[in-house]
């Protein structure tokens, strides 16, 4: 799969998942701000710097999205292991997101 493939996805597994994920640019802000996952107002969120590299977008969404309930859902072999190789590592006995 393309890598673009992958990126889309990744993006429309979020969207099943109730991620809203957008891009912006983060060089206005003034402060050091970093991509990733947050939750607001209860709603989950996956804000990406619109102006990194496509392959490190991909690893910010694969790393929020392997942190949720995904592994009853199907999702097209490459991004599942795309989603496992970025998987951050927990300590045993601790919940996901």
């Amino acid at each position: 799969m393309k890598p673009e493939q992958i990126y889309q996805e990744l993006k429309d597994l979020a969207e099943k998942l109730g991620v809203t994920v957008s891009e912006q640019s983060f060089r206005s802000t003034g402060i050091p701000v970093k991509s990733g996952f947050c939750i607001i107002k209860g709603n989950m969120h996956c804000i990406i710097d619109k102006n990194i590299t496509l392959n490190r977008k991909t690893r910010v969404l694969a790393q929020a999205l392997s942190q949720l309930p995904h592994e009853n859902l199907y999702i097209v072999p490459a991004v599942r292991e795309m989603i496992s190789k970025y998987a951050k590592k927990r300590p045993a006995g601790t919940d996901t997101i």
